[in-house]
């Protein structure tokens, strides 16, 4: 009797297992053009850490299935997007035993041009519609500055993905690492086993939230600017666009939203090109005279963290690096993406100064006719607010793993009930934080100024100094000395133009905070 029921949960928890499989890897990883279309592509790497949670924690389901045969209680059932096991993690061992056993069943990979499907959204997404602005404080050095980003940025996430692996006792180079996190904890093991992790989860955080906050301002800011003669404030279409983004808190996963990303994305593409012609269309008129050699001091530093940002992706490269059928081809991969990042980049940004000049604002599309201004911008807004669960959900997901999910070390009591699904101080927490990106957008509402913190604090940590510190730390003994020099210069001209930019930035913040409070 005992060995019947066993065989019956065990076909049962694999029967589950290979549905969720098909649902989460399949739609998310397989289908590579709707994985990663939001601008930070966080839909694609997040979505395998649920993935892997996933299957963890059905694993774990056939753990206690088996153990109710000695008398205990059967696992209840509950919605299998939210599987939890209340009773904490499973032993180390144990584990890596269920995920290394589980994960090699049917996991769908993708190709090279998938994967460079998703690393294009995540550096050439709406928020290129700042580099104008860039160029407008920085003149030829904004331009020499994307394309030196470019470069940089392309080099940080190999030197990243050569961080996950390691050379076995034969000889072989094997992957023996499979996130951010565990190359962080890598480099502080033995003496601080988790302080790197925890750090770059932190430094995730801020960069998802600030994420998050920029999609308000946005929406707010073009809503603005398309109906001026409206008698609703800028602040006032924040408001509106937080309430259409409050049922984000509900998001049980992905699935909904990953439906309009490609559609988005594709639309996003389409109104570069408008913009691009409507400029080509006015190119007698072009001001070359007004691109200057000299930087704008004061706001240059800004504009170095805008061009950061738009290139960050470095976050979500283990990922898909991990999901690629060849992985050989990732560096080729980076390549390509990066160099055409480079170049439609470098001629949007110049092509809509030369256009504007003097008169280029914070988001290039305020400087198109009204015709016309209210069209893209709708259409921008659109994008804007449907790509915003994205990072909303990952921030989420990443703060109730680390503080509420983390077994033992867990900071709270979980915040999922015994069945699995969000208690209501759960819920409440996750209004909450809709609310502080709604409050963030109220009191600053400055695209470039948010976007040049976030590029500076987060940007730059995550793409220059962390990837070529851990290079040094991890890999130094197999180094020649022109990657040593190349890691040493990134980590010094990356830390300079970090807390240059994140110093300029905070005071311009500061300032505006301190206006909007007067007001």
């Amino acid at each position: 009797m005992a060995t019947l029921l066993r065989s019956k949960l065990s076909n049962v928890a694999t029967s589950v297992s290979h549905k969720s499989q098909a649902k989460m890897s399949g739609m998310f990883a397989r289908m590579g053009f709707q994985a990663a279309t939001d601008e930070e592509a966080v839909g694609f790497a997040h979505c395998d850490d649920l993935d892997m949670e996933h299957r963890q924690g059905l694993q774990m389901d056939i753990l206690k299935s088996e153990g109710s045969e000695e008398g205990g209680e059967p696992p209840m059932e509950g919605d299998i997007h939210y599987q939890r096991d209340g009773t904490g993690p499973l032993p180390p061992s144990a584990s890596k035993e269920a995920c290394s056993e589980l994960s090699g069943q049917g996991k769908p990979k993708i190709t090279a041009w998938e994967a460079g499907w998703n690393v294009t959204n995540a550096i050439q997404g709406m928020f290129v519609l700042g580099l104008p602005y860039a160029i407008l404080h920085g003149g030829y050095l904004g331009l020499f500055l994307i394309i030196f980003a470019a470069v940089v940025c392309c080099y940080t996430g190999k030197i990243l993905i050569a961080c996950l692996y390691e050379e076995n006792e034969d000889g072989e180079i094997v992957r023996v690492r499979d996130s951010y996190v565990d190359i962080a904890n890598a480099c502080c093991a033995p003496r601080f086993p988790t302080l790197g992790g925890r750090i770059v989860n932190v430094a995730q955080i801020i960069e998802l939230v600030m994420t998050c906050i920029l999609y308000v301002v946005v929406s707010g800011n073009l809503m603005y600017n398309s109906f001026p003669n409206l008698p609703v404030s800028q602040k006032s279409w924040s408001i509106i666009a937080t309430a259409v983004l409050l049922p984000c808190a509900f998001l049980k996963n992905l699935k909904a939203v990953s439906k309009f990303s490609l559609l988005c994305t594709l639309a996003h593409f389409v109104i570069n090109i408008l913009v691009i012609a409507y400029c080509l269309s006015r190119a007698r008129d072009w001001a070359w005279d007004k691109v200057k050699f000299y930087i704008d001091v004061k706001k240059f530093p800004i504009s170095i963290g805008i061009i950061v940002f738009s290139y960050t992706s470095q976050i979500f490269l283990p990922s898909l690096e991990g999901n690629m059928q060849n992985p050989k081809e990732f560096h080729c991969m980076m390549n390509w993406t990066h160099i055409a990042a480079c170049i439609l980049k470098g001629l949007f940004a110049l092509v809509a100064y030369l256009t504007w000049a003097d008169e280029t604002k914070e988001v290039i599309t305020d400087n198109l006719p009204s015709t016309i201004r209210a069209v893209v911008n709708i259409f921008l807004v659109a994008k804007a607010l449907l790509s915003y669960p994205l990072p909303f959900f990952a921030a989420v997901e990443v703060l109730e793993r680390s503080l509420f999910q983390d077994g033992n070390r867990a900071f709270f009591p979980n915040c999922y009930g015994g069945d699995g699904r969000l208690k209501s101080w759960g819920l409440t927490l996750r209004c909450a934080l809709v609310v502080f990106t709604l409050l963030m957008a109220i009191y600053v509402p400055h695209f470039a100024l948010l976007m040049g913190l976030t590029g500076s604090l987060t940007g730059a940590g995550l793409c220059f100094l962390l990837p070529s510190l851990f290079h040094l730390k991890l890999l130094w003994r197999k180094l020649l000395w022109h990657h040593v020099f190349f890691d040493v210069a990134i980590f010094v001209i990356g830390g300079i133009c970090s807390i240059s930019g994140f110093i300029h930035s905070l005071e311009g913040l500061i300032e505006a905070f301190r206006t909007n409070a007067e007001d």
